[in-house]
């Protein structure tokens, strides 16, 4: 058995990093729930264990946060945000900076993929009305998302993984990761800025303003949620009921039905986390990842230095994906000190702008812009996507060495 389960836990990363199964219409989480069953059908995990194996907390705590961001959404706020960028068409380069500080405060408090999944059409459209190149704007966002969603332990869903099983202070976490967060930020413009700089002096036009479907009132009421919701993370309350608190809140509603805001809730996204869960604790009931880790602590090549850790970052993450490679991470690797814990949100997050494939948010961004009409290609990423993922994660590095985080 022991051979079954390490050859489907290889194929199941495998199959990470590619994105699909060959010749098959099977993305990540039909490949990992495909295994997950064979493997409970197999007896790798005891049909009466796999509820300890799935960390349900992890997933009911994203679950309010897809409710929270949808009833953003259903307010008409990201397509508003969207059309008001674009409506600064006339100076490009501050379009782009708002397009980045905007999507990276947005995705530090309301999940990533969720901020680009909605703003990347209408942001697409204002734009390629305006005769501007949207793709600089749409890299500029991808890379934000990322860099934003680094500063918080909500803002993606491994750094809500890391959060929960690492059980880190909310507030303490954005203390120690706001800096280079926002570091990777002004890189990111930096970056774009100059790779994309013939894009950004092509002259644009005027276009009629879009009508957008804008409620006040409910981007008021998601607001004061929002709140409510970072003053009960101060709390002793669980973060997982703090955020079911407020998503069940906001489904009461007069006008909005709540099958609308159920149906915004990513199933595939949970479905991938709770078929890693139970492929990742199969592999660990062989021995064989407690085996590995004595032996590269004996050897001192565990990750815990920030010279092995950011290697380690920028192959998984831009191979297997940062949400795997961070579930693997944590569950061969127990008791992980929190200074390590945090390097590893940090780490993971900025190592997804090196490359298209290196987070769920850049893949949302392409797919979303290609329905737009605009194509971005693997080296459209890459082009500012290398300068700016290494310039960030030395940044990063950095701050976790003087700060006494980690060791170099």
């Amino acid at each position: 058995m022991t051979y079954v389960v390490s050859i489907l836990f290889g194929l199941t990363y495998l199959g990470m990093a590619l994105g699909r199964v060959p010749g098959l219409r099977i993305d990540r989480a039909g490949i990992a729930l495909i295994v997950a069953v064979v493997l409970v059908a197999a007896g790798a995990v005891p049909r009466g264990a796999m509820s300890e194996a799935i960390h349900f907390p992890t997933l009911l705590l994203l679950g309010g946060l897809m409710i929270l961001s949808a009833r953003v959404g259903a307010s008409g706020f990201y397509g508003e945000i969207a059309t008001w960028i674009a409506r600064q068409a006339g100076r490009p380069r501050l379009l782009l900076a708002l397009t980045i500080a905007i999507g990276g405060i947005l995705s530090a408090f309301l999940v990533n993929d969720i901020v680009v999944f909605a703003m990347t059409p209408p942001l697409c459209a204002g734009l390629a009305a305006r005769d501007l190149d949207p793709r600089p704007f749409l890299l500029g966002l991808a890379a934000a998302s990322n860099a934003g969603s680094a500063a918080t332990l909500i803002g993606n869903p491994q750094n809500i993984l890391i959060g929960q099983a690492g059980a880190l202070s909310f507030w303490g976490y954005f203390a120690d990761a706001a800096i280079p967060s926002l570091a990777g930020l002004v890189i990111s413009y930096g970056c774009v800025a100059y790779v994309w700089r013939a894009s950004l002096k092509a002259p644009s036009t005027d276009a009629p303003s879009e009508a957008v479907s804008f409620d006040r009132l409910q981007v008021g009421i998601s607001g004061a949620a929002l709140v409510l919701l970072l003053v009960l993370f101060a709390s002793p309350l669980p973060r997982e009921i703090s955020a079911l608190l407020v998503a069940a809140s906001l489904i009461v509603s007069r006008t909005l039905p709540s099958r609308q805001l159920l149906d915004e809730i990513d199933v595939p996204l949970l479905i991938l986390f709770a078929a890693l869960f139970v492929i990742n604790d199969a592999f660990a009931r062989t021995g064989i990842p407690e085996e590995a880790v004595r032996t590269l602590a004996s050897y001192n090549l565990l990750p815990d230095r920030i010279s092995s850790l950011v290697p380690i970052s920028l192959l998984l993450s831009n191979t297997i994906g940062n949400v795997p490679a961070v579930v693997m991470i944590l569950k061969v690797w127990h008791g992980i000190p929190e200074g390590i814990l945090v390097g590893l949100a940090l780490l993971s997050t900025l190592a997804g702008n090196l490359l298209l494939v290196g987070s769920l948010a850049n893949l949302i961004v392409a797919e979303r812009a290609a329905v737009q009409g605009v194509r971005l290609t693997f080296r459209d990423h890459a082009k500012a996507g290398l300068p700016m993922t290494i310039l960030s994660m030395l940044v990063a590095g950095l701050w976790l060495w003087i700060g006494g985080y980690m060791a170099l």
